[in-house]
């Protein structure tokens, strides 16, 4: 901030901006991202299979779920010869029938939402997200998608980890 202190009498208007109102929104919007980032960063310990990548656009309404062999032996790493799975719902733990249940709760709560099934469109119905370890045996993530079809959803994908150098960077 400055003050005009003199005695030449001018009376003409400051030409300086005032940037306390821009310093306070910074402060405000600072605070803000640094409570929401370590929101978003938590996820479920994986290995992801490394593959090439298309992009996709992540809505918030859609259902992510990670997939991976079950810690059998306490060690604290899933073992790959389990045949026992763990499935996360985001970041919580559900067995089959819970999974199911979420499933059809969703889009009981998304066709309320809509004002019924004559207003899907492919813009507002939720995709499933899988998350599957690289050492996952299939039968754990078949189940998974044969549970999310039962349960209604049309659309299920998989996230994978970009292999080093697949990125292709275009710039306009």
């Amino acid at each position: 901030m400055s003050m005009s202190v003199g005695d030449k009498g001018e009376e003409g208007p400051m030409s300086e901006i005032n940037t306390t109102p821009l310093v306070d929104i910074m402060l405000v919007l600072l605070i803000i991202f640094l409570i929401t980032v370590p929101v978003v960063v938590q996820t479920v310990n994986l290995k992801l299979p490394d593959v090439q990548f298309e992009v996709t656009t992540t809505k918030p309404e859609n259902v992510l779920l990670s997939i991976r062999s079950a810690d059998t032996d306490g060690d604290g790493e899933p073992n790959v010869d389990s045949a026992s799975c763990e499935v996360y719902w985001g970041q919580t733990p559900v067995d089959s029938k819970q999974l199911l249940e979420r499933g059809q709760k969703k889009l009981e709560e998304l066709l309320e939402a809509i004002g019924g099934p004559e207003n899907i469109t492919d813009d507002n119905f939720p995709e499933v997200h899988i998350r599957g370890d690289v050492n996952t045996p299939y039968q754990c993530i078949g189940g998974v998608i044969y549970t999310m079809q039962f349960a209604g959803f049309q659309k299920i994908g998989f996230l994978s980890e970009p292999a080093a150098g697949s990125i292709k960077v275009t710039r306009l």
